[in-house]
């Protein structure tokens, strides 16, 4: 049986509080608490100053694992492009349907320059709020985020008895992922956060969904999962069971450790332990 740690951490917070230093060297829009990572204000700001920033990694770090799941003719979602170059990379690799979305007008409009003056089409850019997805029902084939979820986790409070507020705002995201996904479609989340804080929420009744993870990386390991809707099995609660799951060594000097402290360390200083 699992015991609970005498000092609980969020799940998306300790493994990453090193990928913290390196960045604010790169942008001078850190923010001064970890609220500003859930104001829209923060990111038009932010983004003005970013140039180019890619969350846990880039693509060709993943493209083994997110390759088995392209098809040239799917229609994709990004939820929370800001200022990566995922979708190129997705367009280059094949892609033909990609809609790249971001709640900061000013990352989208970064990222409509951008592949402009680059030619490449097939790629639409658009705000959208990944709690409220403006999409129609069964409309892609697979959506993508790519540390963007792991935001709505820097209010969680005690990780294992998480506050009530967080705890809707992830389930809003994840209702609206399995809505706008096709009966056939699947979803890939990236992210810091560890399986067995991710699993009550990807796992939960209401989804339709498999769920399956790998990792990547090397001295710092970040999680890739794969939820397929319509694919969940009476007896999925004995894979992947926590208790046989066996945590990546964590790595505080990791290079991307450096600047998104506020979003790794929240929950930990909020608890006064």
């Amino acid at each position: 049986m699992r015991t609970r740690p005498s000092k609980p951490i969020c799940p998306d917070m300790e493994e990453a509080t090193a990928d913290v230093a390196a960045k604010k060297q790169q942008s001078s829009a850190g923010p001064d608490s970890a609220s500003a990572y859930l104001n829209p204000s923060y990111w038009d700001k932010r983004f003005a100053e970013e140039e180019h920033y890619e969350w846990l990694k880039d693509y060709s770090h993943f493209r083994h694992l997110l390759r088995r799941h392209l098809r040239p003719f799917q229609s994709i979602l990004e939820i929370g492009c800001g200022s990566s170059r995922l979708s190129e990379a997705l367009a280059e690799d094949g892609v033909s349907d990609i809609t790249t979305s971001d709640i900061s007008e000013t990352a989208v409009e970064m990222t409509r320059r951008r592949l402009q003056a680059k030619g490449l089409k097939g790629i639409n850019v658009m705000v959208a709020d990944m709690l409220s997805l403006p999409f129609e029902d069964d409309h892609f084939d697979l959506v993508i985020e790519k540390g963007t979820m792991d935001v709505l986790f820097v209010d969680c409070g005690d990780p294992w008895n998480p506050r009530p507020s967080m705890v809707e705002k992830v389930m809003a995201m994840l209702k609206g992922v399995q809505r706008v996904l096709k009966p056939d479609g699947i979803f890939i989340s990236i992210s810091f956060g560890q399986p067995h804080f991710r699993r009550r929420f990807f796992e939960d009744p209401e989804f339709t969904w498999s769920f399956e993870y790998e990792t990547f990386g090397e001295e710092f390991h970040y999680f890739f999962y794969t939820l397929k809707k319509g694919l969940k099995q009476a007896d999925e609660a004995d894979q992947n069971c926590e208790d046989k799951l066996t945590l990546p060594p964590i790595d505080y000097f990791h290079e991307e450790l450096g600047k998104e402290d506020f979003i790794f360390r929240t929950c930990v200083e909020e608890l006064n332990l």
